[in-house]
């Protein structure tokens, strides 16, 4: 049964049983600060479980895409250890609970397979429940299930959470005993790869906190509501379903890694056993390579763009991880554009968008290992010095700093790194590196979570949330606000008050302040009082439903439970949604001129600036960046209508509205019209009414952000009006001082720097002709010390030069030459003088105390103490010898 058709008859079973089909959330989790990416199922159904959102369904279905690295390093190694992975799910929000979701498992996949089942054998089946759920083991019982294949396990096994602070609850898990083949009898607590799991039935009924690990934790108390959270392995169900030994052999995968053996000549499972532990090492880099190579492929559909942080450094990682795997096993050519067109069509017959967008996918990923290439000839190179100089100072151990900045200057791999030096007969601080990369995570980690939470506990803004409910957002409708504080939070901890010269975090009950999100800066602006004024500094959603404040008390205080005038700067508002419809107007000209792979991976506003990440490889000419500007300039003059509809995302998507890749929507999604169709797009940002409002639009610079990304920037409004303003004063200046009309400046200047390059082409041959007088003067007046003909001189100019040019003029006569210009000291040897024993680097080396270095006919140093005294002793060393 291939991985499709599985997917369709998990979510026909369950929508047949009342639930609601609900589509995948795109990879990159960018509400949650504790989240890189969705790792359940259950991510997008938070708010529901928590409480903190009604959903308009009961029950739900749906096939959700997950990334998991921290297991990055057991990828290949094992039966059951994906990077991406479908989870199919079923989920109940107070409706049924642990009597609804275990038989509607066991139906699903004991079902025959001409009934629309999976067809599992019932007596290959083994369930384990947590410790004390005697409610579960009595249900599985009346569905059939023997109580010698029921096992209570603790809550590492059977007590599921997210890892972070949220919803948990006990669970059981379905295992498939796959047969003797893969390993000893005794259900999963003896052998975890001969019984496979297939499915989790989680029990949500408890908030958790304090999370230390999967058995430490705190219960904060329980969910509004008992829920039912499943998941159901799509690749694991789909290797038992093949009769496969492991998910790397499954129709979405296996035709990546025949690929990848074919190019390097391997053939897969040939010395390999059914077992996972039984892989050839050659096996375990194929696996690693098409679970790669596929991960990077939805990676970068759903937005993710290679970079060294973030999201973005995860899937640097991974497609280097693929191509460093290549190349081990002996392929040293380009690798991606052979395996990525078999990964799209693997996966496209369940996500057709990875076909409409690959030229765009494409684009980014072949950049990044042309990058990557690159980046392995450069760091080699590198490696290389570093390893030499170790060897050189008699040390046999590369320092983890050297390791880590060629990995994270360089992005070139620690394993290769480690390989290169054990060539070499160095070991690498491995531990240091790894202290080093720990350090750069945490302070990575606490920055974004310090940009979203103001440091604080999320707990302690759930409990806000809990109690105060939702902020009532208004800055859609309004700018100023009467309003209420219902919480303080100073240094990330809750607070009664706060006073003047304090930075303190406000919950309101209610606001116009527009908090940051979709590329568009949070609004400035002010909270007054009787006795209060403060200025705001930061509006964050550090949970949904919460809008946070950070504030900057300028007199008086403020207390909990204050009434408070909240009032945005409507100037900086009018620029704010200018710089937004900008931005808009941006992606519709770069897509009208560059075509329809120029799709926005990124967008930053505020006011009187964008700018707009987009996929293209190579700088934009300046005729197609002119065109982009005229082009947008000219939609601003239509004064195009810009209008809102509330459509459900399968309508807004029918519709052709673009979405922000990386980003998450609800059910029902705002869509901004510029022009009608002219621009269409999902957002939640503030904007015009009508175009010409933006005023007018200069773009200010194009660069490259990565491999296949570039950035456009511009300034709108008053701001163009600005930047506008100063080129013109620029232009009229520059033509005053050239005496030209601007029209004829280019072409005045051209001719300037070219008389420039004439005078200094005639300056360098007036020097060479000055040193060759000074050579021949120089030479003429050696002096001779032991048969050694002497030159100790200083000058203004290139000092190794004008040794070289007095060194030629001695001609066969043994001469030492010193020359001291600037801050340093030469010393040239000629051929005549080497035979007789002497050093140009020797000779340095003792005349500045183990300082400076060459070779026997050049060394160099910096010049330390009088010139005179330096040369005088240079002389006398050369007697000496």
């Amino acid at each position: 049964m291939l991985t499709a058709e599985i997917k369709r008859r998990f979510l026909a079973h369950f929508e047949a049983n009342g639930h609601t089909v609900v589509p995948s959330a795109p990879l990159p989790a960018i509400d949650d600060p504790n989240l890189l990416f969705i790792n359940a199922g259950m991510v997008q159904f938070v708010p529901f479980f928590l409480g903190q959102r009604t959903p308009t369904y009961r029950r739900a279905v749906s096939v959700q895409k997950c990334i998991r690295t921290p297991d990055i390093d057991e990828v290949g190694k094992t039966s059951r250890h994906g990077t991406f992975f479908q989870m199919n799910g079923n989920f109940s929000f107070g409706d049924y609970f642990k009597a609804g979701a275990i038989p509607l498992a066991w139906d699903l996949s004991t079902k025959p397979v001409a009934e629309g089942g999976f067809g599992l054998d019932p007596e290959r089946i083994w369930a384990t429940v947590y410790l004390d759920d005697d409610e579960a083991i009595d249900i599985w019982r009346q569905t059939g299930m023997p109580a010698d294949r029921i096992v209570r396990r603790g809550k590492r096994d059977n007590y599921w959470s997210m890892g972070i602070p949220g919803p948990a609850g006990p669970c059981s898990e379905l295992y498939y005993d796959r047969g003797p083949a893969y390993g000893p009898e005794g259900g999963p607590e003896v052998d975890e790869d001969r019984y496979l799991e297939f499915w989790n039935l989680v029990f949500m009924q408890v908030e958790i906190a304090d999370v230390a690990s999967k058995e430490d934790f705190r219960i904060v108390g329980d969910l509004p509501a008992q829920n039912i959270d499943t998941g159901m392995g799509l690749e694991r169900m789909a290797s038992i379903l093949q009769g496969v030994d492991n998910l790397y052999e499954i129709d979405e995968v296996r035709p990546i890694l025949a690929k990848a053996a074919e190019l390097t000549g391997k053939t897969y499972g040939k010395q390999s056993g059914p077992a996972a532990s039984e892989s050839h090492p050659d096996d375990v880099r194929l696996r690693v390579i098409a679970d790669h190579v596929r991960t990077s492929l939805m990676l970068i559909g759903d937005g993710v763009t290679p970079s060294n942080e973030g999201r973005g450094y995860v899937l640097r990682r991974i497609m280097r991880r693929a191509i460093r795997s290549m190349r081990l096993l002996g392929w040293h050519d380009k690798a991606l554009p052979e395996l990525l067109p078999i990964a799209r069509d693997c996966m496209a017959p369940s996500y057709p968008e990875l076909a409409t967008d690959f030229d765009r996918i494409a684009s980014a990923a072949y950049g990044e290992e042309d990058t990557f290439l690159s980046t392995l000839r450069a760091g080699t190179t590198i490696l290389d010095t570093a390893i030499a100089e170790t060897k050189q100072a008699g040390k046999t151990r590369l320092g983890g700093d050297k390791a880590f900045q060629l990995h994270d200057t360089y992005g070139f791999p620690i394993d290769l790194t480690l390989e290169i030096a054990a060539e070499q007969g160095v070991q690498v601080d491995a531990d240091g590196f790894r202290a080093l990369m720990a350090e750069q995570r945490e302070r990575a980690k606490a920055d974004a979570k310090a940009r979203k939470t103001g440091h604080a506990d999320l707990s302690a803004y759930r409990t806000v949330l809990d109690a105060s409910g939702p902020t009532e957002w208004l800055a859609y409708e309004c700018l100023e606000t009467e309003s209420k504080i219902v919480a303080i939070w100073a240094g990330g901890q809750p607070a009664g008050a706060a006073q003047a010269g304090e930075i303190v975090t406000v919950a309101l009950d209610r606001t116009p302040f527009y908090a940051e999100s979709g590329g568009q800066d949070s609004d400035a602006g002010l909270l007054t009082g009787p006795n209060l004024r403060a200025e705001i500094i930061d509006v964050q959603r550090p949970v949904k439903g919460l809008i946070a404040h950070t504030v900057r008390v300028l007199d008086g205080g403020l207390a909990v439970g204050d009434n408070v005038r909240a009032m945005v700067d409507p100037d900086w508002r009018t620029g704010a949604r200018q710089a937004h419809s900008g931005t808009h107007v941006v992606h519709a000209a770069l897509r009208q001129v560059l075509g329809p792979t120029a799709l926005q991976s990124g967008s930053y506003n505020r006011p009187g600036y964008l700018r707009l990440d987009f996929a293209w490889r190579g700088g934009l000419s300046d005729s197609a960046r002119s065109e982009v500007e005229e082009v947008a300039n000219l939609a601003i003059r239509r004064d195009l209508p810009v209008g809102v509809r509330y459509l459900s995302l399968e309508q807004a998507r029918a519709a052709g509205a673009l979405a922000l890749f990386g980003e998450t929507y609800d059910e029902t999604v705002r869509v901004v019209e510029i022009g009608g169709d002219w621009s269409r797009e999902l957002c939640g940002g503030t904007h015009v009414d009508r175009s010409a409002q933006i005023g007018s639009l200069a773009v200010t610079g194009e660069s490259s952000v990565g491999a296949g990304q570039r950035r456009i920037e511009a300034v709108t409004g008053i701001e163009a009006f600005r930047y506008l303003a100063r080129e013109r004063d620029l232009v009229g200046r520059l033509a005053a001082q050239l005496k030209a009309r601007p029209e004829e400046l280019p072409d005045r200047v051209a001719a300037l720097l070219n008389r420039m390059k004439q005078v200094e082409r005639e300056a360098a041959d007036l020097r060479n002709r000055l040193v060759d007088l000074d050579a021949e003067l120089y030479a003429d007046q050696a002096v001779d010390v032991d048969g050694i003909a002497y030159v100790g001189v200083t000058s203004t100019g290139d000092g190794k030069s004008l040794a070289e040019k007095v060194r030629q003029r001695l001609g066969n006569r043994p001469a030492v030459i010193g020359v001291v210009a600037g801050s340093g000291i030469v010393v040239a040897v000629n051929p005549a003088g080497i035979e007789r024993g002497l050093s140009a680097s020797n000779l340095i080396k003792v005349l500045l105390a183990g300082r400076g270095g060459g070779n026997d006919a050049f060394a160099q140093g910096k010049a330390v103490g009088d010139p005179a005294e330096l040369l005088t002793r240079l002389r006398d060393l050369t007697a000496a010898k």
